[in-house]
């Protein structure tokens, strides 16, 4: 990309920008800005390393505040690890190759001529580009583009960092107040058999309890422990199937 755009480049820049998140911006500087590195502005102001940082702020709060509602059985350092993970700079870094954000960046001669950009630059501008949204469109519109994109990878990172944690504790807490051992039913499968979901409850006493979605059944089984676990202590479910 040129360190020199005319007015019509920057527009198709930003109108396809805009398509490919499926935002539009009222205030299109913000975007201009968030796509905007050191290397292709004409002064550090006008680059988007102060987006960046309220971009990380924004895209913590969304996180810990998901965190805190999605898994009301994990205490302070499984939401804290859990939350290092998916918002790293890998997976910043990650969003912008999924999105195809080097596509739109604004660089300069040295950065331009890159067959492959470096990953701190993509995960800056995923990061600015999270803080424009919100400056231009507010938290609610923020939380919605975040979610899309971290809420499968939270859910990943919280079944492999507890895979057996929670049914353990089902567990114990079957035998404890039923003294029985839970079963896990399979109530339904859905997808070619190379990539099948399964619909699975945890079933204490004869009790089904409220079944979750997994994308196997050891991740299924683990939703449906925590499903559990919830239900039994009067607390929302964070996997509802249904």
């Amino acid at each position: 990309m040129p360190t020199e755009w005319t007015a019509a480049d920057v527009a198709e820049i930003l109108e396809n920008c805009q398509r490919t998140i499926r935002y539009r911006f009222r205030q299109p500087e913000l975007l201009r800005a968030a796509l905007t590195h050191t290397s292709g502005a004409n002064t550090r102001a006008a680059s988007n390393e102060r987006l960046e940082f309220l971009g990380d702020a924004v895209l913590g709060l969304i996180c810990c505040e998901q965190l805190f509602h999605r898994y009301p059985n994990y205490h302070e350092g499984d939401m804290t690890k859990i939350k290092s993970l998916v918002v790293s700079r890998r997976i910043c870094a990650l969003i912008s190759q999924q999105l195809g954000l080097d596509k739109y960046l604004f660089l300069g001669k040295g950065m331009g001529h890159a067959k492959e950009l470096p990953a701190n630059v993509l995960a800056d501008v995923f990061e600015s580009l999270v803080a424009a949204i919100y400056l231009d469109g507010g938290l609610e519109v923020a939380r919605r583009f975040v979610l899309h994109w971290l809420t499968p990878i939270m859910e990943r990172v919280s079944a492999e960092a507890h895979a057996g944690n929670f049914k353990s504790l089902l567990q114990q807490v079957a035998q404890r107040e039923f003294g029985e051992t839970p079963r896990y039913l399979v109530l339904d499968e859905q997808g070619p058999d190379h990539n099948k979901c399964f619909k699975v409850a945890a079933q204490i006493n004869q009790r089904n309890f409220i079944a979750a979605w997994g994308r196997n059944k050891k991740e299924a089984e683990l939703k449906a422990a925590m499903n559990a676990l919830a239900q039994i202590q009067g607390k929302p479910v964070p996997f509802p199937a249904d």
